[in-house]
């Protein structure tokens, strides 16, 4: 992301629906791959305790059955990637990187008593056009996915940018003598993307398998069991049921557990009895330094000795 994008060295590695966009968009390259990066770093923090825990992303643009296939999985992975190019570029709009937009618009609504709307709000409007039109390329361009994949795949895209969209709120600095706070200047600012992975994180656990059937004149995306509430806008959507990834399987793309560390106290889905999937798990004693017994010393540095403690490590079997 560092780099300046060259049409032909850069954009011709893009899917043919991405490739025009980055072409018209070279300056907005930078701030996609920023997404990309984040969308990889959060996926993996917010599944480290629990059996899959997003490594396959890693592997990208390259993905495994179970990411390619209409996973709850992938469910989380395109709401998050879709918001993350979203909010990046709203962000480099506010910041002065892109040359074609600027802050986001002044909120219709007045300000509260004592304030006024000014500032550089993030240009959530710009992000989400240009990142639907980014994202939803790559969903249309899956090559050999079925109608009812792609479907899935452009929903569970808006999901992810309506989750943001919602996230949108008001940020003020205080002006005045002595900080005495007598007038207020506000714009309207996104959250840090972590705190949207974690909202979607809970929609991923309350995700609905569906299917794509003929309703009407159209075919829509309906619940796969006949008594399950009805999809909404708000809800991540998958297609096929996935496998406990406990065992290695290449064909659903399950890594397996084994060697994976567990927490022997834990009651979550980071105990050895869930991770290790009832194999049982190895316990091994590792010994390691850190500073301890420190103490200021005049003027002005801290002085430490060095401990060393024994720690018990356990790994699934």
């Amino acid at each position: 992301s560092g780099v300046a994008w060259n049409e032909s060295q850069h954009c011709r590695l893009l899917v043919p629906e991405q490739l025009q966009l980055c072409r018209r968009h070279l300056e907005a390259m930078p701030s996609i791959v920023r997404a990309a990066r984040r969308t990889q770093q959060l996926c993996q923090q917010s599944f480290a305790d629990m059996r899959w825990n997003c490594s396959s992303i890693q592997r990208a643009p390259s993905f495994g059955p179970d990411l390619l296939t209409g996973t709850r999985e992938a469910a989380f992975v395109h709401a998050l990637a879709a918001a993350a190019v979203a909010q990046s570029i709203a962000r480099s709009c506010a910041s002065g990187e892109l040359p074609r937009c600027s802050c986001g618009p002044a909120p219709p609504e007045p300000p509260a008593p004592g304030s006024r709307w000014g500032g550089c709000g993030d240009n959530l409007s710009h992000g989400l056009q240009l990142g639907a039109a980014f994202t939803d390329g790559s969903a249309r361009a899956a090559t050999g996915a079925a109608p009812g994949l792609r479907a899935v795949n452009r929903h569970n895209g808006a999901v992810g940018r309506a989750v943001l969209s919602d996230s949108l709120d008001t940020r003020c600095k205080c002006h005045g003598v002595s900080g005495s706070c007598s007038v207020k200047t506000c714009w309207k600012g996104l959250p840090d993307l972590g705190e949207i992975a974690s909202d979607l994180k809970s929609r991923y656990l309350a995700a609905l398998k569906v299917t794509h059937r003929l309703v009407g004149p159209r075919k829509q995306l309906i619940p796969k069991e006949g008594d399950a509430r009805p999809v909404t806008e708000m809800d991540l959507v998958y297609l096929i049921s996935s496998p406990d990834y406990c065992t290695p399987n290449p064909q659903l793309g399950s890594l397996g557990t084994q060697d994976r560390p567990c927490n022997r106290s834990s009651v979550g889905s980071d105990s050895c009895d869930l991770l290790c999937c009832g194999r049982g798990y190895n316990t091994y004693t590792e010994e390691v330094q850190e500073r301890c017994h420190c103490r200021y010393r005049w003027c002005c540095s801290v002085v430490c000795r060095r401990c060393r403690r024994s720690l018990e490590r356990h790994v699934c079997k």
